[in-house]
């Protein structure tokens, strides 16, 4: 047994923590006033929270306000959606949004699913 062994004990005592999923949600816009984009970020923020299946990261939105990303993570990327899907759905500004389920980290060969908001 080395020393880092010694002091850290073997790796198979490590745990293994499941893969992290994400949520993304990609959606058009149009205006620089983004006191309604605000208003729902907050209310995703709620609903994940409330009940427990993750965390609401946060966006990235252009600055004249054409398109933005709404990113959340959690272990289960199906829970998150069940969460998130029906606030998505009856939102105006959602209609044609793209939401892609990620199942693990980001890589070539990672599952995904692609949903698409009327």
């Amino acid at each position: 047994m080395g020393i880092l062994s010694k002091i850290f004990g073997p790796k198979s005592t490590a745990q293994k923590r499941p893969p992290e999923h994400e949520v993304t949600v990609h959606f058009s816009y149009g205006s620089t006033n983004f006191q309604h984009m605000f208003a729902l970020e907050d209310q995703l923020r709620h609903r994940i929270s409330d009940a427990g299946v993750g965390a609401y990261e946060g966006h990235d939105v252009r600055e004249d306000g054409s398109e933005g990303v709404f990113y959340m993570y959690g272990p289960d990327a199906e829970a998150l959606y069940r969460v998130i899907g029906p606030l998505l759905a009856e939102s105006a500004l959602m209609h044609g949004a793209t939401v892609t389920l990620w199942f693990g980290a980001h890589g070539r060969r990672t599952q995904k699913r692609v949903i698409e908001i009327p």
